[in-house]
């Protein structure tokens, strides 16, 4: 618990005071204290301060180090900040100060009130940069052999802090001639721990606010997240938890405290302690291991903050399936430190509270008392130790009202009977801030409980009534009830043999069952992923009659019937404007304009309306027409006129194709008088609603079967049934903007005119806004720390009505006529998360107990682990910085998910997030053509249940047969034809993979197209194209076979069989 790091309270620098007045002393607590230093010194001047005519004080510079100094005490005592490579020197009726100028100007004001406090004369001495200060040093030696002669003393005694090395160069300067000079130094470091040790009225609060954070940690997110972790078997390291809990520490709002953030600061790097390894000394740290959690363990946490530079502390031990030794030894700590405190009153002495204790485990558990720390705590303020405050044996010190206590009680090194380390050894700590007060002690941390039954946990009652009657519990843990974390404990080994042989088994779990479901034909053999889109038939006009009157040989747009009339040899030819695929114009050197316009003609690509051509075989189309004209403001209009009525038919026709494969979902029943709708106001909904009106907010309700999201639009209204949600998930706003409530569905539904599997509804916790021209602004401005409050405060409510909504909605869920739907709201693990490249942006990808998401991007990404096959990951090692993983669904006919450029840091991570989810994954170093190798498997299944299922892809095993392939491998060199037919595969898959694509992906492109015609180069390279691909299917069988096995090669396959076990890669 002990000093890391930086200093107490504010300092009072250079860079700071240039400020301005943000440093201001309090002159009327200075006054008071200053009164109070004063008197002291003239009281116990002979027996503290040892006997002193001068009290020489000298603030070292910053430090990067958490320590706590007597002077930076009497610093923020007196003045309210800290005064880095400042020396304070008070005599009777003078006070010198040696400092910086800018730390002269915030020492200007108390000139007059010291001299009307204690009728002292202050004199400032300012320091030039390039000055090492020794004139001034001189200076002020001077002024005290003056007073002291005029007092009638020719040696004078100047006290001085002597547990305080000098640092930097002034002081060291300071530290020589002082030592020189013709002085009697004493030692004043018990006068000044007697000073600090009684607390005045504002210095109790400070305290109380601190310790009232620090209980709170520990109540609202360190005891939380321990039960979280255990509960879930989460593996966590003692040093991350002490890294979240400062955090929480430093943002109070996490731990549901309301306070001002620039007052608060740590006493220590929390400690976090198990698995056998323990120390109670204050100057304990966390390791690097993993929180261990199995039964007969014992955890140990300890957290100090302080408010305003006056800290508290608070330690807790939790018991995790005690054995009686744990159960027995915890209850007698607590009866002592319970006496310890009570023994703390005004009058008693310090070893009467130790003795009490002592007492209490002699009668209680004599065998304990070798266990017994020496120290019951020590006195806490400004500094985290007060010396001569120590609450042992030996201190008789007198107890006073207003002192303030660390009890900190402890047994050390405990054994328990048992062969396994990792519980073998375990000591318990208590720690409370107590308060003296007139009668009796105050105990400030009585937030975070110390009861028993808050304390110890019991997680295997179940297990070990059922695992009695099978066996005796063995330590070697070979039992599968037993947790991984008990496998790992008890045999001791390593954490990726241990992953290894349950990936082992998993691969055999997989293969079984991926045979059983290809025997059964589940997984199917048809490729539906190119299937043609259908198109009702498109009319124009019923009959010649319906013809607008021609005008002029000119080209018309007739909106109302969506058609566009040409002139074609002096007459007027209608073209409905969905036949048209893109329409252009373009002007010559003699301003003569061109208007060219390409139709959709069976065969080329993207034409959404090849199935339509099996009715007309017969027919003749029209590729392609130009026309010129001389009215360039006509052919502008036309174009434009033509674009936008193509684009509003073509999105018209698109949503009632999709709202054709929509499922007919059951009714919303509303909620009647019995039931009021659960409701969350002030919702924005993705994807939006369309159309050019301002969006507008709305409100989700819960209702009797289902969701009903609403704004203030009588058209802006979706419903989703309960019977459709697969996942629901919520993710409260952390480091993002938003607070998330997320649906991802069985079947789509509509949103707008959009059609969709995932409905999110969210709301901004922060405004994002910048204030355009203004500077940096400074971090104790008070504007801008109110304006952090603000959007903390803003947030914390946002998550918790969020929070509510959804603890209301599970409730309504476990009711037993929804048990069918097996719904909760799941939430993303954070701890988990890694980046990645799942569609084209960079994104932070969190797993959840069922799923893979990604909740804050577009486009949504949700993954059901249950529909996963395998994981594949590849470019693994070889120096990679980033790697890829490619997860393989049970249904074959499924592309497969990539996710491109995850950290090769986050390996690790994965692997055992895979294993714990008891998902079967493999590694590659190169990326795979998964597409040709689903086919082939679902071409020939049982070809790949033969040579050994997904065993191809394990590395281990390909590298073992390796040396058998060699001499295949070597007589395979590509030509130039065959890597043209590769590339055209590549292609082919690439055209694949855009088409299943978001529907947004497919607008763009198709708009894309319609921007730009066809050159004739390009139309000659199709039909070249198309030639060769009529030439390919006269091909002989095994011409085929040998391209098809070609082009898998690129990924493992050989020639040899459709899943070979090595194949070179390209």
């Amino acid at each position: 618990m002990g000093d890391h790091r930086s200093g107490n309270g504010q300092n009072v620098n250079g860079k700071a005071a240039a400020a301005g007045p943000m440093y201001k002393i309090q002159l009327d607590n200075f006054a008071k204290r200053l009164k109070t230093l004063y008197t002291h010194w003239n009281d116990h001047r002979n027996d503290l301060w040892g006997s002193s005519d001068v009290l020489a004080i000298a603030a070292p510079p910053n430090s990067e180090d958490l320590r706590y100094l007597k002077s930076s005490a009497l610093n923020m005592w007196l003045l309210g900040y800290e005064f880095p490579e400042t020396i304070m020197v008070f005599m009777k009726r003078q006070i010198h100060f040696l400092c910086s100028q800018k730390k002269a100007d915030v020492l200007r004001p108390v000139e007059r009130t010291a001299k009307e406090a204690v009728g002292a004369e202050v004199v400032i001495h300012v320091k030039a940069r390039s000055d090492d200060g020794t004139a001034l040093m001189e200076a002020i030696f001077s002024a005290i052999r003056s007073l002291s002669k005029a007092d009638g003393q020719e040696v004078p005694v100047v006290g001085y802090i002597a547990r305080e090395a000098p640092e930097g160069k002034l002081l060291e300067t300071w530290g020589e001639k002082l030592k020189a000079a013709d002085f009697q130094l004493n030692d004043v470091t018990n006068g000044l721990s007697e000073l600090f040790a009684v607390k005045d009225d504002a210095e109790l609060l400070n305290v109380k606010k601190a310790a009232h954070l620090t209980a709170n940690v520990l109540k609202n997110y360190v005891v939380p997240k321990l039960e979280n972790v255990i509960d879930e078997e989460k593996k966590v390291t003692h040093s991350l938890l002490m890294d979240e809990t400062e955090k929480a520490i430093l943002d109070p709002s996490r731990a549901k405290v309301k306070l001002k953030v620039d007052s608060i600061d740590i006493c220590y790097p929390p400690i976090f302690q198990s698995g056998g390894e323990f120390d109670l000394r204050p100057s304990a740290a966390s390791n690097e291991e993993l929180l261990y959690y199995d039964s007969a363990s014992v955890i140990i946490c300890a957290v100090g903050s302080r408010y305003n530079s006056y800290c508290s502390n608070c330690a807790r031990t939790f018991l995790i399936d005690a054995n009686p030794l744990q159960s027995k030894a915890y209850e007698v700590l607590l009866k002592a430190h319970e006496a310890a405190v009570s023994m703390l009153k005004p009058g008693n002495k310090l070893n009467a509270a130790y003795e009490a204790a002592f007492s209490v485990v002699e009668k209680d558990a004599p065998e304990l008392l070798p266990n017994l720390t020496k120290s019951a705590g020590t006195g806490m303020g400004l500094e985290f130790r007060e010396s001569g405050l120590n609450i042992n044996a030996k201190n008789e010190r007198i107890v006073k009202e207003n002192m303030v206590f660390n009890v900190s009680l402890g047994f050390q090194n405990l054994q328990n009977q048992t062969n396994n380390p990792k519980n073998q050894n375990f000591s318990m700590l208590l720690a409370d801030t107590v308060i003296v007060g007139k009668e009796k002690s105050d105990v400030a941390t009585h937030m975070s409980s110390k009861a028993v039954k808050d304390v110890a946990y019991s997680f295997n009652e179940d297990e070990e009534e059922e695992e009695r009657p099978k066996a005796k519990p063995e330590a070697n843990g070979a039992d599968p009830i037993m947790s991984k974390t008990t496998l790992r404990s008890d045999n001791q080994e390593s954490k990726e043999e241990l992953r290894r042989q349950h990936q082992a088994e998993l691969a055999r779990q997989k293969n079984e069952e991926t045979a059983r479901r290809l025997a059964g034909g589940r997984s199917g053999t048809g490729d539906n992923r190119n299937a043609a889109k259908t198109s009702t038939d498109l009319v124009a006009y019923k009959s010649v009659n319906d013809l607008p009157p021609p005008r002029d040989s000119m080209i018309q747009v007739d909106q109302k019937n969506e058609a566009v009339l040409l002139p074609i040899y002096g007459s007027i030819v209608p073209f409905h404007v969905a036949t048209i695929r893109t329409v252009s114009s373009q002007q010559d050197t003699n301003r003569n304009c061109y208007v060219r316009i390409i139709f959709n003609v069976p065969g080329t690509p993207f034409n959404p309306h090849d199935s339509n051509t099996s009715k007309f075989q017969g027919a003749i189309y029209l590729k392609e027409v130009a026309f010129r004209s001389k009215d360039s403001r006509h052919i502008s209009e036309v174009v434009q006129q033509i674009k936008t009525l193509r684009r509003q038919v073509m999105a018209r026709e698109s949503e009632r194709a999709e709202r054709a494969t929509l499922v007919t979902q059951e009714k919303l029943q509303l909620a009647g008088n019995r039931m009021k709708p659960i409701k969350l106001s002030d919702l924005w909904i993705r994807p939006a609603f369309g159309g050019r009106g301002r969006k507008l907010p709305g409100t989700l309700e819960a209702h009797v079967n289902g969701f009903r999201y609403s704004t203030t639009r009588q058209d802006e209204r979706v419903d989703i049934m309960f019977g459709n949600i697969k996942h629901a998930f919520f993710q409260p706003a952390e480091k993002e903007m938003i607070t998330i409530l997320h649906f991802h569905l069985h079947n789509h539904i509509m949103v707008g005119n959009r059609k969709t599997k995932d409905v999110q509804f969210y709301v901004e916790v922060m405004d994002v806004v910048q204030t355009l021209g203004g500077g940096k602004r400074s971090a104790y401005d008070p504007d801008e720390i109110e304006e952090e409050q603000r959007e903390r405060d803003r947030k914390n409510k946002i998550n918790m009505d969020f929070q509510n909504f959804v603890n209301r909605v599970n409730d309504l869920w476990s009711q037993p006529h929804f048990g069918g739907l097996d719904l909760e709201f799941d939430q993303p693990l954070r701890e988990l998360g890694f980046h990645g490249v799942p569609y084209k942006a960079s994104a932070f990808i969190v797993p959840t107990s069922t799923c893979l998401v990604e909740l804050i991007e577009t486009p949504f990404l949700v993954v059901t682990l249950s529909e996963i096959e395998i994981v594949n990951l590849e470019r693994v090692g070889l120096g990679q910085k980033n790697f890829d993983m490619t997860i393989v669904f049970k249904d074959f006919k499924r592309d497969v998910l990539r996710i491109d450029s995850i950290p090769s840091t986050s390996l690790d991570g994965i692997k055992e997030w895979l294993d714990t989810t008891d998902i079967k994954y493999y590694e590659s170093r190169l990326n795979l053509n998964w597409r040709q190798i689903l086919k082939t498997i679902t071409d020939d299944p049982q070809s790949f249940i033969d040579d050994g299922g997904w065993e191809f892809l394990n590395l281990e095993v390909s590298d073992s047969d390796s040396e058998k392939s060699e001499e295949s491998d070597q007589g395979y060199e590509p030509s130039d034809a065959q890597s043209e037919s590769d590339s055209e595969e590549e292609a082919s898959d690439s055209e694949s993979l855009v088409e299943s694509e978001e529907d947004d992906d497919q607008d763009s492109e198709e708009e894309s197209e319609e921007e730009k015609g066809k050159t004739w180069e390009e139309l000659e390279r199709e039909a070249s194209n198309a030639d060769r691909e009529k030439g390919d299917e006269s091909d002989s069988e095994e011409e085929r076979k040998r391209r098809k096995m070609k082009a898998f090669g690129k990924g493992r396959a050989g020639p040899s069989s459709g899943l070979p076990k090595r194949a070179k890669m390209r």
